[in-house]
């Protein structure tokens, strides 16, 4: 038996393919728009209670930081719903090939960064 193995996973040493950060980046925006969710309920509740609830709440969404956070959560949903096809592209067999995985995960990046950037625009 070979006793110089290490003792412990060195996460820092692992290299990583893009499919495999796309992976952990679904898992982790998933994450977000979980924890999320109550804030999220929550302005929804104040936009659709009165006029004055709404404009409270626009009030409190002119300040840069709240545009910051629902930008990430912006992007969070995003690439959240473009890994989502992803995988279920994978799980009906429409992608077979490690080549077109390595691309497809490319396209995740790709596009969820896109979207986001344009919605972003549009939300600053």
């Amino acid at each position: 038996m070979n006793n110089k193995r290490p003792k412990h996973l060195a996460l820092h040493h692992i290299k990583l393919p893009l499919s495999g950060f796309v992976s952990i980046l679904h898992r982790v925006s998933g994450l977000i728009l979980f924890l999320a969710l109550p804030l999220l309920l929550l302005m929804l509740q104040y936009s659709l209670r009165s006029i004055e609830t709404h404009t409270q709440l626009l009030s409190v969404l002119a300040h840069p930081l709240p545009k910051l956070v629902l930008l990430g959560l912006l992007w969070a949903f995003l690439h959240h719903f473009c890994a989502g096809l992803r995988y279920l592209a994978i799980d009906l067999r429409y992608i077979t090939s490690l080549a077109r995985a390595h691309n497809s995960s490319k396209a995740v990046m790709a596009v969820s960064l896109c979207l986001t950037i344009l919605a972003g625009a549009k939300l600053w």
